[in-house]
């Protein structure tokens, strides 16, 4: 399996609504299936190889700063309706 035609399904994942788009375990499973089916003779090259562990761990520290902002969104949330603000409509 080319490396290209692994990115070109990761980045049409991109264009999906965010209930159906790739995560940490997909992303995996491409790269994990990449090299199981990759020719022996002519493995990926190195830079491909070490480009796609970039993209998991730059997704892997997107992750957790989505999920600490949305904490930090709950909290700013409950601070401010115990302090009788108008309650703001989130966006997800």
């Amino acid at each position: 399996m080319a490396v290209s035609s692994v990115t070109s399904a990761a980045q049409q994942g991109a264009s999906r609504p965010p209930s159906q788009m790739l995560g940490q375990a997909d992303f995996i499973r491409l790269m994990t299936t990449q090299m199981k089916l990759q020719d022996p003779l002519e493995p990926v090259d190195n830079k491909e190889m070490i480009a796609q562990m970039a993209q998991f761990s730059s997704l892997s520290g997107i992750e957790n700063i989505n999920s600490t902002l949305k904490a930090i969104s709950t909290q700013l949330d409950q601070v401010l309706s115990a302090q009788g603000a108008p309650q703001t409509v989130t966006q997800e």
